[in-house]
């Protein structure tokens, strides 16, 4: 079935990465700190919310992959601080780098290891086909409060 098909997913991402890179790249710091879209964050915050969200699927694929337990949601503070105690530039460029690393990860995953992740999270069980949907979901959202 096409819709459980992780492959336009992954490439869905990398095209959504891409674009909020190069949105992103010409920023000065002035730049980074202009209002965003998204209500009371500026850009920069909005690149946070990216990078953090990069970590915490990152660890929810990892499980998945390992057929173990997924991370707890009481650790998601904690990523989320520290994102938030980053300077306005490192956020950007941190946030494109997790991104990145995120979306390499699962473009080098084999067809085979797509087809074994499971993890439940959310009150649903993901396959990596569900975990790339609701990653893309948020980061082509939030591409949008940037451009």
């Amino acid at each position: 079935m096409v819709e459980h098909d992780p492959k336009p997913w992954i490439s869905a991402l990398r095209a959504s990465h891409d674009r909020l890179a190069s949105l992103v790249a010409p920023l000065d710091a002035d730049g980074v700190n202009r209002a965003s879209m998204a209500d009371e964050w500026t850009i920069a915050q909005v690149l946070s919310h990216l990078g953090s969200q990069a970590e915490i699927f990152g660890t929810i694929l990892d499980a998945g992959l390992a057929q173990s337990d997924p991370p707890s949601p009481d650790g998601f503070p904690a990523v989320w601080d520290a994102w938030n105690s980053r300077s306005a530039r490192d956020q950007v460029a941190d946030s494109v780098a997790a991104n990145d690393a995120f979306v390499r990860k699962v473009e080098g995953l084999s067809r085979q290891q797509l087809d074994a992740v499971k993890v439940p999270m959310f009150g649903m069980d993901l396959d990596a086909t569900r975990i790339l949907q609701m990653r893309l979901s948020e980061h082509a959202l939030h591409t949008w409060d940037v451009a």
